[in-house]
């Protein structure tokens, strides 16, 4: 964290302002002028509401908009009477970090602040917690959930008192079907087990022989929960309700019905990937719809009695799930965050039922099956109070999926390596620095390291470029075999450094000796480009001169010692020359 901070004040001292820099985790404050206890009055204020959330940290002595080392306004607070006076105002007490920071432009205090315990308060006042980059009110179903989702309470594995014997025999067919279908074996064996032997395998059975309350859920509904899901489908985004679904019952048929209902609804596109087989690809891929609204119910906050809500159109799927995220999930992180769910009885039936993917994967195959059909990733938008994911669809690019259909299975289904491959379709280099964000990764490295196991011989997607290959952080392309095979789903033209070597280099085999007109004529180039180019390949013997001239298009070149000689197999030495098409030109 200390590097991270360092890195914001230098942005700050080179002219940015604080306000522009603060996200959900971070927040710049400046000294009260009226006093020092109403200053460690309004960081209580602060703490607590970070604790709230998911912890964070607040820096006092930076102006908020006020750029470049003007903004270091200092304070004079103390450490150990800032740490004691926020113990003292916040209930229950929050025992915080704080220390000063020396910058080349003043110094600041810091105040790192841990996730809380509980749900903290100032005094007398209303808790809040952070939202983005403001501290909102908690609402009473709010601060119940969080109460309870820290204190290990799961709703989900609450005894319903439902008796085992009063299971919706419906529902209990179609978990059957859905388990004969799996290709786990032993999931196949439960799905011929008796229905309380099969209920008992998914956790769902108390010690009373009651159902917990999500096995109730999945098998018989509860009451509280009239409707669980709301569907409505427009032929356009903003057109007249083509369908208004109100999904009740047993929340494994409400599921089953909603898959029904959606796939009824996508339009498909036949995409060949040779060998005469064919892609039925969907304008809203199957897989990121169903654990859109599979995630939806599974991690929702069931002490409120509010429905999932679904608004589907032909390109467009949004999906609103009551309650925020759980603590420590935020939007810019819920990609690579380790798996939390505040109903894990629930979750771990739903998983049992094969409804969705092992813990932690539902999030990433939504990605990976938007990326793999040139469809940018799930947009994720939270609230206290609820939290939505909206898919954007459309035609699916089909060079693209022809072209992913050709990968390991393992690169394939990554969302790493698909986010990285769609970016390269309108973008012609990456780096560690400019993937971080989209990809979450909590740091630079571990982009990196994704986008090293790219480029390596074993997967060969992309490559360094060489004027940065020495580089901590190199650029990326993708490599020339790629391009050709992904054809039009590269909206721009490639012509790389050493697809021009080549070129130079089978021009001069060609025709014996060239000048620079000839090169910047056969290869569209201006003056500056071809001169660094025919320079550059003297330097690595590619070329040698053969005119007296030193400048102009005087100047002649023909093959230099490194162009294979197709009447010798070896050099002078004996080695053996490189074959044109293993140049290192590099």
């Amino acid at each position: 964290m200390r590097d991270e901070l360092d890195a914001v004040l230098d942005l700050i001292a080179a002219g940015s302002t604080a306000d522009a820099l603060e996200t959900s985790v971070l927040d710049f404050k400046t000294q009260n002028r009226r006093s020092v206890q109403d200053t460690l009055d309004d960081l209580a204020d602060a703490v607590a509401c970070f604790a709230n959330a998911g912890g964070g940290t607040v820096v006092v002595g930076v102006a908020d908009r006020v750029p470049g080392p003007d903004a270091f306004v200092g304070h004079d607070l103390d450490v150990d009477a800032t740490r004691r006076r926020i113990y003292e105002l916040t209930d229950p007490s929050i025992l915080a970090d704080v220390e000063v920071v020396a910058h080349a432009c003043g110094e600041v205090l810091v105040i790192h602040v841990p996730r809380g315990v509980t749900v903290h308060k100032v005094k007398s006042k209303m808790p809040t917690e952070r939202v983005g980059t403001s501290c909102m009110p908690m609402s009473t179903h709010r601060i119940a959930s969080l109460v309870a989702e820290r204190q290990g309470d799961d709703w989900s594995a609450h005894d319903s008192g439902v008796s085992v014997q009063d299971v919706d025999e419906v529902a209990v067919a179609i978990a059957r079907s859905r388990l004969e279908r799996s290709v786990d074996p032993r999931r196949r064996e439960r799905a011929r087990t008796a229905t309380a032997e099969l209920l008992r395998a998914l956790g769902v059975v108390t010690e009373r022989n009651t159902l917990t309350n999500a096995g109730a859920m999945l098998f018989r509904g509860l009451e509280q929960f009239p409707v669980l899901v709301s569907y409505v489908y427009r032929r356009t985004p903003t057109g007249a309700l083509a369908a208004n679904e109100q999904l009740t019952g047993p929340l494994v048929a409400v599921l089953q019905r909603f898959f029904d209902l959606a796939e009824a609804r996508i339009d498909r596109t036949s995409v060949s990937v040779g060998s005469g087989q064919q892609l039925q690809v969907g304008d809203l891929p199957d897989g990121a719809v169903r654990e859109a609204v599979v995630n939806a119910v599974m991690h929702r906050d069931y002490r409120r009695t509010d429905r999932v809500t679904v608004e589907h159109s032909p390109t467009r799927l949004a999906v609103t799930s009551p309650g925020g995220f759980v603590a420590g999930v935020r939007v810019d992180n819920v990609l690579t965050t380790s798996s939390r769910t505040r109903n894990g009885n629930l979750a771990q039936a739903i998983r049992g039922l094969d409804f969705a993917e092992t813990a932690g994967a539902g999030v990433d195959r939504m990605y990976a099956e938007m990326a793999r059909i040139g469809h940018q990733p799930p947009v994720y938008a939270a609230d206290p109070e609820s939290v939505t994911v909206t898919l954007m669809g459309g035609a699916p690019n089909a060079s693209l999926a022809r072209f992913v259909a050709t990968l390991p299975a393992d690169e394939a289904e990554d969302a790493d390596t698909l986010l990285v491959l769609l970016t390269l379709l309108t973008q012609r280099l990456v780096d560690a620095t400019g993937m971080t964000p989209l990809l979450q990764k909590p740091d630079i490295a571990e982009t990196q390291a994704v986008l090293e196991r790219l480029a390596s011989d074993e997967v060969r997607l992309i490559e360094t470029t060489r004027e940065s290959r020495r580089n901590t952080l190199p650029r990326y392309r993708l490599r020339e075999e790629p391009v050709a095979a992904l054809g039009s789903a590269v909206t721009y033209r490639r012509r790389t450094a050493d697809q021009l070597d080549r070129k130079v280099v089978a021009l001069v085999k060609e025709a014996g000796t060239i000048n620079s007109r000839m090169v910047r004529i056969m290869l569209d180039l201006d003056v500056p480009t071809t001169s660094r180019l025919l320079r550059d390949l003297v330097d690595r013997g590619f070329l040698v001169r053969t005119s007296t001239a030193t400048r102009g298009r005087a100047v002649t070149y023909g093959a230099g010692p490194q162009v294979p000689d197709k009447r010798r197999t070896g050099s002078a030495d004996g080695a053996p020359r490189p074959q044109l098409e293993e140049l290192d030109l590099d």
